[in-house]
């Protein structure tokens, strides 16, 4: 288990994921949370062997706490050395990008969150579900406050023996058929320990009728 990363006092958390590179779809998602105190990724900021310099540079600027998915692992991967060597890509962001790492412990006053993308146990990867019920009771076995993963692009906001269980859904890619595919985020007060998922369109998919 890794030390904690201590941030002082309760604080209004954004938490985007699985951005697959769509940079306009991480601004509107930001656009649309107004004021945050601080930003959250549970992984996937880029996509596959695609590297997006934009995403990771807006991550950074942000100083958003990143932590990596399985998109991330296969870019730095033996498989991914070609598109590595792509001279479009920003070598220290992609340094930055991969010095990420794959489990967060946050500390937010006195309220504990634990960051990662798919599972905090081993086999890694596996996607969790909304109506996996039994599954997603083990992360109520944690004493954290949060739990906040990515990796399926199905939005969750589920107590579980007094553990708030977080999936934003996607900021990049919407697959999840519940809120009609549209890309979403969360908005988490820890003072209020209240959490709620927005969901927007995706900027690149809109048409201007103007």
């Amino acid at each position: 288990m890794c030390l904690p990363q201590v941030y002082c006092g309760t604080m209004k958390i954004g938490i985007v994921s699985d951005i697959h590179g769509n940079l306009p779809g991480l601004e509107a998602a930001l656009d649309s949370m107004g004021s945050i105190d601080h930003l959250i990724c549970p992984g996937d900021a880029f996509d596959e062997y695609s590297f997006s310099n934009e995403v990771v540079a807006r991550l950074r600027e942000l100083k958003a706490d990143y932590v990596l998915g399985n998109h991330e692992d296969m870019f730095f991967s033996r498989a991914g050395e070609r598109a590595r060597s792509h001279p479009g890509i920003d070598q220290e962001l992609m340094q930055w990008a991969a010095s990420r790492p794959h489990y967060l412990n946050l500390e937010f006053g006195d309220k504990r969150l634990l960051l990662f993308h798919s599972t905090p146990w081993e086999p890694y990867g596996d996607y969790v579900f909304p109506h996996m019920k039994s599954t997603l009771v083990r992360f109520g076995e944690s004493d954290a406050d949060y739990m906040v993963y990515g990796h399926t692009h199905s939005q969750l906001l589920q107590r579980h023996n007094g553990t708030l269980v977080i999936n934003p859904g996607s900021a990049g890619h919407a697959r999840d058929a519940s809120n009609g595919r549209r890309l979403s985020y969360c908005l988490l007060d820890t003072e209020t320990d209240e959490a709620q998922i927005v969901d927007y369109d995706d900027p690149r998919l809109v048409r201007n009728t103007g």
